[in-house]
């Protein structure tokens, strides 16, 4: 079993309390009664969650709207079982949603998932928004490092040339300048 699956089953079994409905919505239910869930009120957060991911991975785009709320979620792992689902269901809104939420200056502490989405995506969107985001942690005593080091790392990976400028301006910055100096050197030289 995949890591990421295998994470979200241990974890929502154990916040379901390993109830006969988790197990069913995590291994039974069809696809209608899964978006079912997303929509019925008073469904329990671990139930929606268990929904939207079984929807994302099979590609149905019902799921997109509670998988970007979750992308956006204050708990890490939540936004990581989303990013997975996300990056697997094939919307063309997803590429735009991730860079809104990685952009999103008032919710700036929960932008690593929507910024590793982004370079997993591969998409027009990703190195605009990467360096946008990077621009703005590149301040002094800026909090936020982890959101930083991901973009750098992550505009090494696509190796666009539009990166150049920020990631040199990232070498002035201790945390950031080896893996500046490595993305650097990843992207190539123009002619």
């Amino acid at each position: 079993m995949d890591e990421e699956l295998r994470s979200l089953t241990e974890r929502l079994r154990h916040e379901s309390g390993g109830t006969e409905a988790y197990e069913r919505l995590a291994a039974h239910a069809d696809h209608d009664e899964l978006a079912g869930v997303l929509t019925e009120s008073g469904r329990p957060l671990w139930a929606r969650e268990v929904a939207a991911f079984r929807l994302g991975l099979g590609g149905d785009r019902r799921a997109f709207e509670a998988l970007v709320l979750l992308l956006n979620h204050r708990d890490p792992p939540r936004c990581a079982s989303a990013a997975y689902a996300l990056a697997r269901l094939g919307d063309p809104r997803t590429a735009r949603a991730a860079a809104a939420l990685a952009t999103n200056e008032l919710r700036v502490a929960y932008a690593l998932h929507p910024v590793r989405l982004l370079v997993e995506l591969r998409a027009p969107e990703s190195v605009p928004a990467l360096i946008t985001t990077l621009r703005r942690r590149l301040t002094p005593q800026d909090p936020y490092r982890r959101v930083a080091l991901a973009c750098v790392e992550g505009l090494g990976t696509l190796g666009d040339a539009r990166a150049r400028p920020v990631l040199n301006e990232a070498l002035a910055h201790p945390p950031l300048a080896e893996a500046a100096v490595h993305a650097l050197a990843r992207i190539p030289h123009q002619r």
